[in-house]
């Protein structure tokens, strides 16, 4: 067993340094108290491989963009390399969220679409196509988001999934109730939405009827 001259203390392992004072422990390695997390280590290489080719992507672009002042097509009114930083930041904070312990896939995957949409958004207004955004990508995004979290909802046994699945469904009705509100005719995309949440709603109910309503009372406290 290795100690500590300075701490005076045992330190099983085969540790080099003492975990108190970092200085250099005497004595003989032992067998190692914990096995190797082979898992962690490939997460971290992997997250670190990606950070460093993120931060290769972002150098090179506000170097393209500002100093080489090279335009994006015939865009080049504006700094696209802004863009390119929005989308990367918005990539590594998905990605934060993906290793994240205790991240279910409901709210892994709904945390993402809210983030891609808001992306996706703010191109298509530089680009000038917020309304085919508005009108036909994110209503597709939210119906794909509805199902996929109704699906997940049927294999989930934390009961997790349930609640972004209701968030889902009620993001899905409610432009609709704004046109109507605002006399205004709602989108075709935007009824089909609504028609694919009231379906997943009434399945919801007939196969998780009981989840549902205590997910519903849990949230409005009743």
């Amino acid at each position: 067993m290795k100690n500590c001259p300075y701490c005076k203390i045992d330190v099983g392992g085969n540790l080099k340094k003492c975990p108190l004072c970092q200085s250099r422990l005497v004595g003989e390695d032992e067998e190692k108290y914990f096995p190797t997390q082979l898992k962690l280590k490939f997460q971290s290489f992997f997250f670190k491989l990606q950070l460093f080719i993120v931060w290769i992507v972002i150098i090179s672009a506000l170097w393209l963009d500002y100093i080489f002042k090279l335009p994006f097509g015939k865009y080049g009114g504006f700094h696209w390399s802004l863009l390119v930083l929005m989308w990367l930041f918005a990539f590594e904070f998905s990605i934060i969220h993906v290793f994240k312990k205790g991240m279910d896939a409901s709210r892994i995957m709904s945390i993402v679409v809210v983030i891609v949409m808001a992306m996706v958004s703010v191109t298509a207004y530089y680009f000038g196509y917020l309304l085919f955004v508005l009108q036909w990508v994110i209503p597709i995004m939210v119906m794909c988001t509805i199902v996929a979290n109704f699906v997940l909802c049927m294999v989930d046994k934390s009961g997790n999934a349930m609640v972004y699945l209701l968030t889902d469904l009620l993001v899905g009705i409610i432009p609709y109730f704004v046109c109507i509100t605002l006399k205004k005719d709602c989108p075709i995309e935007w009824m089909i939405c609504l028609l694919v949440s009231f379906i997943i709603f009434v399945g919801a109910i007939i196969f998780k009827g009981r989840e549902v309503v205590g997910e519903i009372q849990r949230r409005l406290s009743v």
